[in-house]
């Protein structure tokens, strides 16, 4: 059971990423907030009144066939109306919940350069930190690099200017191509390229993919760059026991009747997943005469440790997901009530 905890980073996503939100002016048709729901997810038309005092659902999202592919869907009740859960989500903080398990946080700002990392050059001294040094001394299997990038490696170098430089290079990539430029990871294993797997998680949820299409096509985690500019940031965090070093990009775009839509993908990891794509939908609807949000999540994410579980221990896996998300919706019920 030792892969099931992977999925704690998940947590991250639903807190961070909507923390970026801008809305551009792109509109989209308007429906039943529930109705719309039901036609793309898996919930089907759930009881509003539920889903009003408090109750957050989250259930398996739809099978995959991919073995490392896995997603998990849920759905809650904020109420505020989604302006007010907007300029929540931009205060939020995710180093400031411990449970969440993030060390380091930082926006980037401008073109990417080895001067946004520098909290870096000072990491926390904790367990999981070491573990990626120690990882990293010793060029470990796990570590998720292209061969190039681990023969600039050299025993006894400094870690985390090693790390500086790799994470400088993968986000300056990214905003020149998307994911599909990045390098793959095929330091000492199979090769695993970055933009290939969020298209691979996107074409296995048709339904997802109808109502989020457009817009994913305009990001740049799927075929390039894309039209929409990235928030993008980085982040030290702990998957399972260890240190991983991440990065992101959120892209948003409103939809009609003061609603949005969001896509954020980790579209690098130097371990415990390939990609994570977490969207949203974001719905205004009015409860007793007080406005107030509903919101749709879709989790999905690409881990080799998954293609390694079967029967019992992958519905384990599913299950601590679960709890995960779960844990984070109420953390964004809770900042976003405020």
């Amino acid at each position: 059971m030792a892969h099931v905890s992977i999925y704690a980073m998940r947590n991250i996503f639903f807190s961070r990423s909507i923390g970026l939100l801008f809305l551009s002016p792109l509109a989209l048709c308007a429906a039943d907030p529930i109705s719309e729901m039901a036609s793309f997810s898996v919930f089907g038309k759930v009881n509003l009144n539920d889903l009003a005092s408090g109750q957050i659902k989250t259930a398996a999202g739809n099978k995959m066939s991919t073995d490392r592919y896995l997603s998990v869907q849920s759905c809650f009740v904020v109420p505020n109306p989604p302006a007010k859960v907007i300029a929540a989500m931009k205060r939020f903080n995710p180093t400031a919940h411990r449970e969440l398990k993030v060390f380091l946080h930082s926006d980037i700002s401008g073109s990417p350069s080895a001067s946004a990392f520098s909290k870096l050059q000072n990491p926390p001294k904790n367990s999981a930190v070491q573990s990626l040094v120690a990882a990293t001394e010793k060029m470990a299997p796990e570590l998720q690099l292209s061969q190039a990038e681990a023969q600039k490696y050299s025993p006894g170098q400094p870690v985390f200017p090693f790390w500086i430089d790799v994470l400088t290079r993968r986000a300056q990539s990214f905003v020149s191509g998307g994911a599909a430029a990045a390098a793959p990871y095929s330091h000492s294993r199979h090769s695993v390229q970055p933009g290939q797997e969020f298209a691979g998680l996107v074409r296995q949820q048709p339904r997802v993919n109808r109502q989020f299409g457009s817009f994913l096509q305009s990001t740049g985690l799927l075929d390039g760059k894309g039209s929409l500019r990235p928030d993008l940031y980085w982040e030290l965090l702990q998957v399972e026991d260890q240190g991983v070093v991440t990065l992101g990009a959120s892209y948003n775009r409103s939809t009609a009747g003061a609603g949005a839509q969001v896509a954020d993908g980790l579209y690098y990891a130097s371990g415990g997943y390939n990609v994570s794509l977490t969207l949203y939908q974001l719905w205004p609807i009015d409860l007793g005469g007080r406005s107030s949000t509903l919101a749709w999540r879709g989790d999905f994410v690409s881990s080799d440790s998954l293609a390694d579980l079967h029967g019992v221990e992958r519905l384990a896996s599913e299950g601590a997901m679960r709890k995960d998300i779960l844990k984070a919706a109420e953390i964004f019920q809770r900042e976003g009530s405020r």
